[in-house]
């Protein structure tokens, strides 16, 4: 028998893609979320293609993903879609120590952060 399927949390013409455990401060990746949010995902996918920042080759597999999986698995049209949400989750943080002068450490802190593109398809304004 097994359980019965979980309902789809998200509306029929929106899809994500999340990436997890991404090696950047929250604070960091949020900085390159906020370049993408509520743009179109041609526009966005520039803007991540020539931007400096370390982590927007990630950023960018991951609106790629999500462009996939609302192409592929929810029949979206591709050329149709905007991104709605591009938000940043707080994930472990390592802590190591560093040897600092006169026989004392300090702490590292070495965070971990979660990342989610919700993109959804908008009509064409005749």
């Amino acid at each position: 028998m097994g359980k019965p399927k979980t309902p789809r949390a998200l509306p029929d013409n929106e899809a994500k893609a999340v990436l997890r455990m991404i090696r950047i401060s929250p604070q960091k990746l949020n900085l390159v979320a906020q370049l993408i949010r509520g743009k179109r995902v041609e526009k966005a996918l520039a803007e991540l293609e020539f931007s400096h920042k370390r982590i927007s080759g990630q950023v960018k597999k991951v609106l790629e993903s999500a462009i996939a999986n609302a192409e592929n698995n929810h029949g979206l049209d591709p050329d149709a879609l905007v991104v709605k949400e591009a938000y940043v989750g707080n994930s472990l943080v390592m802590k190591r120590f560093h040897a600092r002068g006169r026989g004392r450490s300090t702490r590292i802190l070495k965070p971990f952060a979660h990342l989610t593109i919700v993109v959804r398809e908008v009509e064409e304004a005749a």
